[in-house]
């Protein structure tokens, strides 16, 4: 499993480093094997830094991400190529993965330098060939390809047949589809439920609600680096009880419904200034909350496998206690 307990990230402000931006906050959630979880917020919402410390390209202020109760932070040398070898990630931006003056096959063979340089050539052929099918890639129209002859779509998908080549365990992807157009997102989307469905556990990050709602069990709702929502995703999606979760569903554009409609009817409900948090009391009055009180002070389970953040509202935004 891939824990992250209490984790936060700060970031030192000005010419000396006087202030500090916090931009993860004490963060709690897991990720299991054979199951996906959506990390949902607005740009700025903390998303791509967890991803990014769980790949150990930025480092954890407090608190601690483990890999199968190994501290992640700890590893070096040898034992951290081992953790690469069963995590890893994929961005947004799938030709900033490759060098533009290198053939796209070129990342298979940093892998076979790097994790199997014993394996016999024709075998690694073999290897190659079966993930690329595994990803629907046929091998003589991808390979031995510069980056800019391949579309974004044949680019991730060729990134995700490296991780396979790794045999991971977890994956990090990324807003891997946001680039991708709507013909191609959907063959990436049901490529990580083929490769969930073989035991392999995905951290899903994305903006966008509605993706994280079709292809995910959990989901985690982000605020200003906090979690102010999360549990099994038919939950938070079909009972949202956080004003911030309410405003992001809102947000999601519908097909039958002009953006006018919607705002009229946005304003007509009203500022979400004027709800009471039902929260507060049992999160800051010392009555203990059950499980979700335990492990994160800042979450309480409203039921089973839901647990909601404390809010306040000062002025026009909306701020988590």
């Amino acid at each position: 499993m891939l824990s992250f307990d209490h984790v936060s990230k700060a970031y030192k402000l000005g010419a000396f480093g006087g202030s500090e931006f916090l931009a993860v906050r004490d963060v709690s959630f897991s990720v299991g094997a054979g199951e996906v979880v959506s990390l949902i917020g607005e740009s700025g919402s903390g998303k791509t830094t967890i991803g990014r410390m769980a790949l150990r390209l930025a480092s954890v202020t407090t608190g601690s991400i483990t890999c199968d109760g190994t501290d992640v932070s700890a590893l070096s040398g040898g034992a951290l190529k081992t953790y690469y070898s069963s995590v890893q990630g994929i961005f947004q931006d799938p030709f900033s993965s490759y060098n533009p003056i290198f053939k796209a096959d070129r990342i298979f063979g940093l892998i076979r330098d790097g994790y199997f340089p014993e394996t016999p050539a024709g075998e690694w052929r073999d290897r190659i060939e079966a993930a690329l099918e595994a990803v629907n890639l046929n091998p003589g129209q991808c390979l031995h390809k510069y980056p800019h002859q391949l579309s974004g779509g044949q680019l991730q998908r060729l990134l995700i047949a490296r991780a396979l080549l790794l045999d991971i365990r977890y994956l990090i992807a990324d807003e891997i589809i946001s680039m991708l157009d709507a013909s191609t997102r959907i063959d990436v989307l049901n490529l990580l439920a083929e490769l969930k469905g073989r035991g392999l556990g995905i951290l899903f990050v994305t903006h966008d609600l509605s993706l994280g709602n079709y292809i995910s069990e959990r989901t985690v709702i982000l605020r200003r680096g906090r979690v102010v929502e999360m549990g099994d995703t038919g939950k938070v999606f079909g009972n949202p009880l956080h004003p911030y979760t309410r405003m992001l569903i809102a947000s999601v554009p519908q097909l039958h419904r002009s953006w006018a409609e919607v705002e009229r009817e946005l304003l007509a409900r009203g500022p979400d200034a004027r709800e009471t948090c039902l929260f507060h009391d049992r999160l800051h009055g010392g009555e203990v909350a059950g499980e979700g009180q335990a492990s994160d002070p800042a979450l309480v389970e409203v039921e089973p496998g839901h647990f909601v953040g404390c809010f306040e509202l000062a002025g026009e935004g909306l701020a988590t206690a």
